[in-house]
């Protein structure tokens, strides 16, 4: 995403790596937002980061919130056209809008099951046609996937670590989103937890802490735990800053330095 230099963001996941760009493979990246402060646009960044030229990765986007369309008018506001990545085989967009399992029990099992072996095939033919390419699944959004199984967030986490498997058997990356604030009524639930234990990197978006303000949207944290494709981890580190959602960018500042 085109944003203010220095890119704090961009510094922040690239906190303690060892390897740089769009080659680092078998990351996962866990965006958590709140109704307040949407964590869509970083979706967005990772999104247009993946197809950039710069790179020649492949995007596979599980959609269960929003359409194509949704997706393919904010990234050309971005510069970036997803129909052309679409149809070049390097934006590959699985609509599960309508994916529900209104019978429950087994059926949410297997219909999760399903869905992932729909996932593993079209990662692997993504991997078998395009060689070295890093491949990233996406998923937008993780709660989304636990209303099409009634609440059953057990269902959800076996499918989202069999998600994580594909990180370690193809080397892909893995960003999800999930709306933290929905679980404010009670303690933070297993599946939160567990996706935060298998995270590289965390990403949080909250509203200011002083209110609302009219250039200020909110703050980041971004906590890395600096992990290098074919290296171990450095340590892990946390930035936190502000942030501005513009027309076709987000600025990124930290607090107090602009005027």
């Amino acid at each position: 995403m085109n944003t203010s230099s220095p890119n704090l963001l961009e510094e922040a996941l690239a906190a303690g790596d060892t390897v740089s760009g769009p080659k680092r493979r078998g990351r996962v990246v866990v965006i958590e937002d709140c109704v307040e402060t949407s964590g869509g646009f970083l979706l967005h960044h990772f999104i247009k980061r993946s197809l950039s030229s710069q790179s020649s990765d492949v995007v596979v986007f599980l959609a269960f919130a929003q359409p194509f369309s949704h997706y393919d008018r904010i990234l050309r506001k971005m510069g970036c056209n997803l129909a052309v990545h679409r149809d070049n085989q390097r934006f590959l967009f699985l609509d599960m809008l309508m994916m529900e399992f209104p019978d429950g029990g087994e059926t949410i099992e297997n219909g999760l099951l399903a869905l992932y072996g729909k996932l593993q095939k079209t990662v692997e033919a993504s991997f078998v046609s395009e060689g070295l390419r890093n491949i990233t699944v996406m998923i937008d959004d993780v709660s989304q996937i636990e209303v099409a199984a009634n609440g059953s967030s057990s269902h959800v986490l076996d499918f989202l670590h069999y998600c994580y498997t594909l990180t370690t058997e193809f080397g892909c990356s893995l960003v999800t989103l999930n709306h933290e604030d929905i679980y404010l009524s009670m303690d933070k639930p297993g599946m939160i937890l567990q996706m935060e234990y298998l995270a590289d990197v965390v990403i949080k978006t909250e509203p200011l802490s002083t209110g609302l303000a009219t250039d200020v949207h909110g703050q980041l944290t971004v906590i890395n735990r600096g992990v290098g494709y074919g290296s171990g981890s450095s340590g892990t580190k946390a930035r936190n800053f502000h942030y501005q959602i513009k027309e076709s960018n987000v600025e990124y500042f930290y607090p107090g330095s602009r005027n």
